[in-house]
């Protein structure tokens, strides 16, 4: 006998429902509901509810085999039946999804069916590049496509709610997790968000579209140290101006869910931090959704000192924490602080509003197997049209950074050495946050090769050398990824020979993917010492060399800049990654990526961004020597080794000088700024054209460059485009430390060109 057996009116209220949920004529169609339908629908709801099963929809906790290799637990299903759990995470498959919904459905008193997520990050099974490398693409149309696509595969296996996009603001290579987000910039890592949250949710009425929950609210780029999980300290002011922008940007754009970051903000946890959660997100930006806890972050506030587990659960539920992730703290104190008079019913009531809000918009209130047709998995997942578009987007990422004597493209032809330890390896290049991919159907970059020049050239292979020489260290950055270590001198005697034999020399090198990543920071940004030690050998040779570096992060190449001939980097490209490497590199596709990050010279640079305060000791940009008593190293210039923006192509752009609409900018007025560009070389191509503005005099001291636009655009050889942007009056304002948009009058630079620092200027006038 079940928990309800003996009570004949909650089994009649499962009855109803189940009739409700699957007779078509009663069911409301999802596109059909207003708001005020779904209030009415869930304060029906609510209102048969006790305060326990509120509480119970605000739980959510990992539900089995994905990432953590566990099994699902009779833990886990007791509480869907009791009807302590609101969402589950991390199970992949419709039909063991469809289980647990007939679980929730059938066995729980309400039959209230559960939300199914996912870090489906950067895709599928069909992995699309790192999410770092999709900025590098500045092509948003591709963005959107690859969420969507990622949403349509997902929700083909049973997921309805993918823990993405992360749009932290990082300024710190050393952070690991710098590769799960877009960029420096808080313009640019807007625009990503947007077209993220955008593609997956799209229309939730569809079952191809997804709930988006955008992380980490907030300022978790930001850590100390570029340490992860570390302290977060800045003023409101930074916090405005840099930080927040992106988070606001995907919750304008619709985002359904917001997570709270692992860290302190103003020395209080962001999961519990009520100024965050409630002031800013829900009065100042409106958002209405659902808000989740990181995983395990109710319980990781005692760690912080916030109190004991009851303590910090009504503290998280007060600051506006809807559901707590994994910890069950709320499920077990939430009851007994409302009748200690910590928290109100009202707030238990709210919290679970949100939860069952979602459910309504998903159409799951309507339909609880909306997402468990196990017949789409072969229709929609890994297809051969996902698949294209994803080789198609990873060529756009990739970031020409040195290309000597145009070298590159390569000629398929004579004999071409591959070497090095990630040319052969099929999921050490596809990126780190790829919980749902299938490596076995991937390929390496050297098979790709080889079908790439199809006879017509030979591949020689050598893995050359180990990741690195600390066998430790090659373990812990490849969670489970093995190369195989190999003896290292054996190796480089190969890898030698057969770069002897060679008209060219490919060298496939840098982090494996592990190696950036949640808790995979690093204070040695260099290329792993074995690595370097190949590629020094190798260019004694004097056969010209093409570097692919792969990474999850801005790393230092001073040497390999100084030293090889062509850098692409790579980044970790995604399921297709190897195919679409060797488009470009042997110019079947033209390379038009553009750095997202500024790349160090040197890791004692960092942080280093674009988009930094000028000191009252500046030193100007391209000076070479050093300068006492002026904001400079002894041993080093200023300036990056590529800055933001940047990128190479296999053709050549001219620009000509900007010109404005108007040279004076009055109340509610726009300005039109117009850039001729033109494709001088011997390619037909794609360039992205960036916009900058620099507020010269304003009450608090504003950055030398701030991004404010950019267009990609295609060339033919010859041709010329005007390209235009429209800058309005929020464009050019900042915010104060209360959140509040101002605009002074003054002199604001307007710069365009193809990246950061090559820029042409013209001067407007703001009244």
């Amino acid at each position: 006998m079940n928990h309800y057996s003996n009570n004949n009116c909650h089994r009649t209220a499962i009855i109803v429902l189940l009739a409700v949920l699957t007779c078509p004529a009663l069911r409301v169609a999802a596109q059909a509901l207003t708001q005020q339908q779904i209030d009415a629908r869930v304060s029906a709801l609510m209102a048969r509810m006790t305060l326990d099963e509120k509480i119970g929809q605000l739980n959510i906790e990992v539900a089995g085999d994905i990432t953590t290799g566990l099994p699902m637990t009779s833990n886990v299903t007791d509480k869907i039946a009791r009807g302590q759990m609101g969402a589950v995470f991390n199970l992949k498959g419709a039909d063991q999804i469809r289980e647990l919904q007939r679980l929730a459905v059938e066995r729980s008193r309400l039959g209230i069916p559960l939300i199914v997520g996912m870090d489906v990050i950067h895709g599928y099974e069909t992995i699309f590049p790192i999410p770092t490398a999709l900025a590098c693409s500045w092509d948003m149309d591709a963005i959107q496509r690859s969420a969507h696509i990622a949403a349509r595969e997902a929700s083909a296996d049973g997921i309805c709610l993918t823990f993405s996009p992360m749009v932290d603001v990082c300024i710190d290579p050393r952070w690991g997790r710098i590769s799960e987000g877009s960029c420096e910039d808080p313009y640019l890592m807007g625009q990503v968000a947007s077209a993220m949250v955008r593609g997956y949710q799209g229309d939730l009425s569809q079952t191809d579209n997804i709930l988006s929950c955008v992380k980490h609210f907030a300022l978790y780029g930001a850590s100390e140290a570029g340490k992860d999980y570390n302290t977060v300290d800045m003023s409101r002011v930074r916090m405005y101006n840099r930080y927040f922008p992106p988070y606001r940007a995907a919750v304008d754009a619709g985002a359904a869910c917001v997570m709270p970051s692992f860290n302190v903000v103003d020395g209080i946890p962001a999961t519990s931090n009520r100024w965050l959660l409630t002031d800013v997100l829900r009065r100042q930006w409106g958002f209405k959704g659902l808000t989740i806890s990181d995983y395990g972050a109710v319980g990781e506030m005692v760690s912080h000192g916030m109190g004991d587990i009851a303590t910090c659960a009504w503290q998280a539920l007060n600051a506006g924490t809807d559901m707590d992730m994994c910890t069950a703290s709320y499920i077990g104190t939430l009851a007994d602080a409302v009748h200690q008079g910590h928290i109100s019913e009202a707030q238990i009531d709210e919290a679970c509003r949100h939860v069952l809000e979602a459910k309504c918009r998903l159409g799951l209130l309507d339909d609880p197997y909306k997402y468990c047709d196990s017949s789409r998995h072969d229709r929609d997942v890994y297809t051969a049209e996902n698949r294209q578009a994803a080789r198609d987007i990873a060529a756009e990422t990739f970031v020409l950074l040195k290309n000597k004597g145009n070298l590159l493209p390569l000629a398929k032809q004579g004999k071409i050495a591959l070497i090095g330890p990630l040319a052969g390896t099929r999921n050490n290049i596809v990126g780190a946050w790829v919980v749902a991919f299938t490596p076995e159907r991937y390929s390496t970059l050297r098979e790709a090769m080889e079908r790439a020049v199809d006879g017509k050239a030979q591949v020689l292979y050598s893995q050359g050398c180990n990741i690195t020489s600390d066998s430790a260290l090659q373990v812990a950055a490849e969670f489970g990824k093995t190369i195989p270590r190999i003896d290292a001198q054996a190796a480089r005697r190969e890898a030698l020979a057969i770069a002897e034999q060679a008209d060219v020399i490919v060298c496939a090198m840098g982090e494996t993917a592990d190696m950036s990543g949640e808790c995979a920071c690093r204070t040695n940004l260099d290329m792993p010492d074995e690595q370097r030690a190949l590629l020094q050998d190798l260019v004694k040779l004097g056969k010209p060399i093409v570097l692919l570096n792969f990474s999850g992060r801005p790393t230092t190449l001073g040497w390999e800049n100084d030293h090889v001939d062509a850098i692409l980097n790579v980044w970790f490209g995604g399921s297709e990654a190897g195919d679409a490497i060797c488009d470009v590199l042997f110019g079947d596709k033209v390379p038009s990526g553009k750095l997202a990050m500024t790349m160090p010279q040197s890791v004692g640079q960092i942080p280093i961004y674009y988009n930094h305060l000028n000191t009252g000791r500046p030193v100007p940009d391209g000076t070479k020597e050093f300068r006492k008593y002026q904001s400079n190293y002894l041993d080093i210039r200023n300036d990056p080794l590529f800055p933001f923006g940047f990128g190479l192509s296999y053709t050549t752009f001219s620009y000509g000088a900007p010109t404005l609409s108007q040279s004076i900018l009055g109340e509610g007025e726009t300005v039109t700024v117009t850039v001729p560009v033109t494709n001088t070389g011997n390619w037909d191509a794609d360039e992205v054209v960036q916009l900058y503005i620099r507020d010269l005099v304003a009450t608090i001291s504003r950055p030398v460059k701030e991004l404010k636009g950019f267009e990609r655009i295609h060339l033919k050889r010859g041709e010329t485009k005007q390209v235009r942007f429209t800058l309005d009056r929020d464009a050019l304002s900042y915010y104060d430390g209360q959140g509040t948009l101002r605009l002074e009058p003054g002199e604001v630079h307007v710069m365009t060109g193809p990246n950061s620092s090559d820029l042409q200027t013209v001067s407007l006038m703001v009244k």
